[in-house]
This record gives structure tokens, C-alpha cells and sequence, in this order.
């Protein structure tokens, strides 16, 4: 049995990490151990909770400000590396938890597994800071566990080897079956269903974010018979000016942030989704409703290419139009509706634990019989 350490301590890492924990659990040869290094607080325990995980390690997370946290944690981290053998370090995306998470395998010259390796934007602005944290991650990764075909690529032009990258599909998708299966989720609306808004990328703050607003404002005085859903991030830079601009809207209903179960529920029953998420682009194909970009890129493009998505931007006029045009030509609606989802199948994690498997176990015994 191989000693495996997953690595994550945000919302997003936990929920694409999760299934592919249970996995190696029933796999027969590893033996993982789940770190959460403190970096979301209830967030994440609501979050473990969803998918029935009880962490065997827990980092108090030092200070508020994620300079503090950062240096804490990689300390914290190092003494666990120390303490144990470790054959494998497993870390997820893009945050301050995943970089950490990779720095200190790479340290103690413990191999690193990175789960949804390759995505790019190349603009370092955008999305920031995870941009950068995501390009330093591959630069120390052993084993890159690409989501897509395009992701992959990527890595090979950074002359990444190719050997050490495998095209998993996205292990976002098998989380979804997973809870799908276990909480018994189902479509709930009747008819239409709901327009579902969610904005919260530091890129878009301000003047973005404000254009948002009032777009979806727009929208909703146009028709009054559609129901707007806008869970609304705690940060007041964000809450604040949506509450002014939609609090007073009698079809728009502004709530609390989600969590994994509510906002499974939500795409589930909703007509059209308008996100600045990076999650949200992967989920929601998988329910067939279609989706909008508030951004002006996507390190998702695959979304985009396989007409399940479209980029709408962040200006006023044209997410206005999006939506329209969405609403009045059913047959431009029902064929991103019908595009699939070009993320994964629900079998991500299947092909991740064969291939380190193969990496870990069958590379040892070639070893051995050199």
C-alpha cells in the first residue's frame, strides 16, 4: 500500500479532489490521507461533509490575510512531509493551497500528481493570481492529469514530457454523478426555469461587475415572467453594489452564497446560467443548460468550441443581447442545450488511479527487475 497525501484546502479543490479520494480508497493499493490546510473555513467543512470526508490531517490557518496564511501553512507543511514517508503528493488547480501543496513535495523531492494540469489563459491578469500560481505548479509536477486534449497540448509545448500527462477528463464531472447519485437530485422546475447569475472574479470588481448588474437588471425588466436566482458572494466589494442595483427587482431573488448541494439543485433547474466561474463552465453542460461567459476569456475554450458555451463579456449591451438572442431562437438554445459536455464522461478518476498505478507501481517493478 503507497501513502499518498491529497493537498487542498479551498471549496473548488474539494470538490474535484473528493472522488478521486474515494477511488484510491477502493483501489486495493493506496492508501490516501486527506490535508486540509485551513485556507476556506465552513465553506469547506460544509463542503467535506457533502462527500462523506473526514480529513486526517487539519492546519490552523494563521492570520486573515493570505501572506500570513501562506507562511504558516507552508511551515505546517513542511513538518508533515517530514513526519511521514510519503510516496505521492496530490494537488488540485490553481490556488495558494495547490502551490504550497506542490512546493513542499517538490522540497522533499516527493513526487507531485497535478489533478486538471494544462490550463492556460497566458495572461497573467487573468484570471489573477491563479493564472501564475497554475503556470509555477507545472514547472514542479511529476504527473500532469490533464482534463482535455487541449490542456495536454499545452503542457507538451512547455516541453513538459509526454509520458508524464494523461487526458483524464475532468474529475468535476464525476463529482456531479457521485452527488447526483448519492443526495438523489432530480430537476425540480417547472417550465422554463430560472435564470442562474453568479459573479465574483477579482478581475471583474468594479466598473465590470456594476456592467453585470445592470445587464441582468435589463434582463429582468424586459421579462418580468423569468425568475433571476443571483447567489451573492459575502465579500462586500461584491454584495454591496449588487444589492443596490437588483435589491429592488420583484422577479430577482439575491441569496446567500451556495452550497455544493444548493447550486447542483440550481443548474439543475435553471433556463440559462451567467458566470464568471471556472466550475460552473465544467458543470453545466453536464444538465444541458446552456451557459454565458461574464469574462472576456476562458482558460476553458472547449466549453466555447463545443457550443455549450458562449463568451458574453462584461459589458452591459452585449450580455443583454446574449440573452436575448438566446430567447428568442429556441433552435440556437436547444443546440447548445444539446452540445454534451466536452469536460469529462464521469470517469476521470477510473483513468487517474490506473495511470499512477502504472506510474508508481509498474515503474518500481521495472526498477527492481533492472
Amino acid at each position: 500500500m503507497l501513502d499518498i497525501l491529497i493537498i487542498c484546502g479551498t471549496r473548488p479543490e474539494i470538490i474535484k479532489l473528493a472522488p478521486l479520494y474515494h477511488s484510491l480508497n477502493a483501489c486495493g493499493w493506496a492508501h490516501p490521507s486527506w490535508l486540509h490546510t485551513g485556507q476556506h473555513g465552513d465553506m469547506a467543512r460544509q463542503m467535506l461533509d457533502c462527500f462523506d470526508i473526514a480529513p486526517d490531517i487539519v492546519l490552523d490557518r494563521g492570520g486573515d490575510e493570505l501572506a500570513e496564511f501562506s507562511v504558516r501553512c507552508r511551515s505546517l507543511l513542511d513538518g508533515v512531509m517530514k513526519n511521514a514517508s510519503w510516496s505521492l503528493v496530490v494537488v488540485q488547480g490553481d490556488t495558494e493551497s495547490t502551490f504550497l501543496g506542490a512546493l513542499t513535495g517538490f522540497y522533499h523531492r516527493v513526487p507531485v500528481a497535478h489533478v486538471e494540469a494544462g490550463l492556460r489563459t497566458y495572461d497573467l491578469d487573468r484570471p489573477f493570481p491563479e493564472e501564475g500560481l497554475r503556470q509555477m505548479v507545472s514547472r514542479i509536477t511529476r504527473f500532469h492529469l490533464a482534463p482535455t486534449d487541449r490542456a495536454a497540448s499545452a503542457l507538451s509545448v512547455e516541453a513538459i514530457p509526454d509520458d508524464r500527462i494523461v487526458v483524464t477528463g475532468n474529475t468535476v464531472i464525476d463529482a456531479q454523478h457521485w452527488t447526483t447519485r448519492r443526495h438523489r437530485l432530480s430537476r425540480r422546475a417547472k417550465g422554463k426555469g430560472h435564470l442562474l447569475v453568479t459573479s465574483h472574479r477579482r478581475e471583474n470588481w468594479g466598473t465590470d461587475l456594476r456592467e453585470i448588474c445592470y445587464a441582468v437588471a435589463d434582463i429582468a425588466t424586459l421579462h418580468p415572467e423569468l425568475d433571476v436566482l443571483f447567489p451573492v458572494h459575502l465579500n462586500p466589494v461584491v454584495s454591496k453594489p449588487v444589492h443596490a442595483i437588483l435589491g429592488g427587482l420583484s422577479n430577482v431573488r439575491l441569496t446567500a452564497p451556495f452550497d455544493y448541494l444548493e447550486m447542483q439543485q440550481a443548474l439543475l433547474d435553471a433556463w440559462l446560467v451567467l458566470t464568471d466561474s471556472g466550475g460552473l463552465q465544467e458543470e453545466a453542460p453536464t444538465f444541458g443548460v446552456p451557459l454565458l461567459v461574464l469574462r472576456s476569456e476562458t482558460e476553458r475554450p472547449e466549453a466555447i468550441e463545443a457550443g455549450c458555451a458562449r463568451l458574453a463579456g462584461t459589458r452591459r449591451a452585449s450580455i443583454v443581447h446574449q440573452v436575448e438572442r438566446l430567447w428568442g431562437d429556441p433552435a440556437a438554445y436547444e443546440a447548445m442545450a444539446h452540445a454534451g459536455n466536452p469536460f469529462g464522461d464521469g470517469h476521470a478518476c477510473d483513468r487517474i488511479v490506473d495511470f499512477l498505478h502504472d506510474a508508481l507501481i509498474g515503474g518500481e517493478r521495472q526498477r527492481e527487475a533492472v
